[in-house]
């Protein structure tokens, strides 16, 4: 597996608290079978959670220097998952947050109870301006979780989405497991991403692929999922997903 979204950039949100917590996390991931990963540590405008680039970078680079020390056979990458704000090309333009690996892909997160007003036409903004936007666990949302149907307005702008796996193993709840599973049937997920924050997170990797293939009906969309469009996302290509 290659995840796209966890909170390991240590000691900056609610994420791991100090570099060895990190360490360790990493260290698991490696031993049950990812070997790449995206770090995305939250951006939420005017809270706690708002380390700029430089102080990101220089965290990570001490991370990745652990990683390498100590031998775990991983690659690492860094962006962020964006809380939306309508600021989000100012915030790029002053380097307080990160398109994912520096590309064009942006990982945003909606708020979960109510979509902000004009969330759309903001969107639109963005993928006109070169972006491509990933909004992150879709499922966990409440307005998609009682009108499944809307992501598809989303979808037919552009926009992409990554679901937590471990959403299928009810860590958040059954709503959240239910609209995962309907979400992969009809193919409206890109990614499948841990979202792991601490120590005492299980992966549960063991039986992921057999269960999403359950669902998805198809190794080659298992394989997608988990591994093959994250490389897009890393190579800075834009891929044209068959949606069914």
């Amino acid at each position: 597996m290659k995840d796209l979204h966890c909170h390991l950039l240590y000691g900056i949100d609610d994420g791991s608290k100090d570099i060895e917590e990190s360490f360790q996390i990493l260290k698991k991931a490696a031993q049950q079978g990812i070997t790449e990963v995206m770090i995305t540590p939250h951006y939420m405008e005017n809270t706690k959670y708002n380390c700029n680039n430089k102080t990101k970078i220089e965290l990570f680079k001490k991370l990745y220097k652990k990683i390498v020390e100590e031998k775990v056979n991983l690659k690492l990458y860094l962006g962020n998952e964006i809380y939306f704000t309508e600021n989000i090309l100012e915030l790029i333009t002053k380097k307080d947050i990160m398109p994912l690996n520096g590309g064009k892909y942006l990982l945003i997160e909606f708020p979960m109870q109510n979509m902000v007003h004009g969330t759309r036409d903001y969107l639109f903004r963005l993928i006109n301006k070169g972006y491509i936007p990933i909004i992150a666990h879709p499922e966990r949302y409440k307005i998609f979780q009682e009108h499944p149907e809307y992501i598809q307005k989303f979808i037919n702008m552009g926009v992409l989405f990554q679901g937590n796996y471990l959403s299928l193993y009810d860590k958040y709840g059954k709503m959240a497991k239910k609209t995962l599973k309907y979400f992969l049937k009809n193919d409206f997920i890109t990614f499948l991403a841990s979202d792991i924050h601490h120590l005492d997170d299980d992966y549960k990797l063991k039986n992921l692929y057999k269960d999403v293939k359950k669902i998805v009906k198809s190794e080659e969309k298992v394989k997608d999922l988990l591994e093959n469009n994250f490389d897009y996302v890393i190579e800075n290509k834009v891929f044209n997903i068959n949606r069914q």
